[in-house]
């Protein structure tokens, strides 16, 4: 920890979504829009995924999708791409906000993710597709480089594919705040080097991470917003809250 690092903003209890709805409107408000990860970045088709589901990795290091956890209020995510242009080939991103009834729920699967990569160094995120070489690590607030999160996990590796070749660079940034965790992950393709894929996770982590800071945080050191637990109401007036709608 850096001596005497501290965060300006801190998650504020009263303001938490107390509801599935809420939580839904929240995360509406905060994921990111293909603009926050960069110039020539446009949506893929699909564009969301089923909220109603959230990807589980199992056993055998494959992912798949599950029904939501009855500790996880509501969850989504938005695929991104940059099309192939001047030689280099495409880039797929994606982003996803979820939102937990507590933040203990919220830092167990931080804790969780991050013992995954331990256990699954190479991954299967779907029929011909994989990752490989992972590696990741946990940073608390001013620990490292982290001013972004109370904890942010970072992993990254390559990406293979059977249709568009590899390896290519692969990363992906987790951080969470209070009970909701927002985190945006990049693979590369053909001429697309590591500083330029890392630069589009981090661009949009950050935008996401500023723009949940407004609607459920607060100044450190002020008091609560509210005396009553679950009382946000989605009506900050944030003009950063905004930028991820579609």
């Amino acid at each position: 920890m850096v001596p005497g690092a501290s965060p300006t903003v801190v998650w504020d209890p009263a303001r938490q979504p107390g509801s599935v709805g809420q939580a839904q409107k929240l995360i509406r408000k905060v994921i990111a829009g293909p603009e926050l990860f960069g110039r020539g970045v446009v949506r893929a088709t699909p564009y969301e995924g089923d909220p109603s589901r959230w990807a589980v990795l199992g056993q055998d290091c494959g992912w798949r999708l599950e029904p939501l956890p009855n500790d996880v209020l509501a969850t989504l995510t938005r695929y991104f791409e940059v099309p192939a242009e001047g030689g280099k080939g495409s880039v797929r991103l994606s982003a996803t906000v979820s939102v937990h009834r507590t933040a203990l729920g919220a830092d167990w699967a931080q804790a969780g993710t991050l013992e995954e990569v331990m256990g699954c160094p190479e991954q299967t995120l779907r029929p011909g597709e994989r990752l490989t070489g992972l590696m990741s690590a946990s940073h608390v607030w001013g620990d490292g480089a982290n001013r972004s999160g109370e904890d942010q996990l970072h992993e990254s590796g390559q990406c293979r594919s059977r249709t568009r070749g590899g390896p290519y660079p692969y990363v992906w940034l987790q951080s969470t705040f209070g009970p909701v965790t927002v985190g945006a992950s990049a693979c590369g393709g053909r001429g697309r080097s590591d500083e330029e894929v890392q630069r589009m996770v981090t661009q949009s982590s950050g935008w996401m991470r500023s723009a949940l800071e407004d609607e459920i945080g607060r100044p450190a050191g002020a008091p609560s917003r509210s005396s009553e637990p679950g009382a946000w109401s989605g009506e900050s007036s944030s003009a950063s809250g905004t930028q991820g709608g579609a």
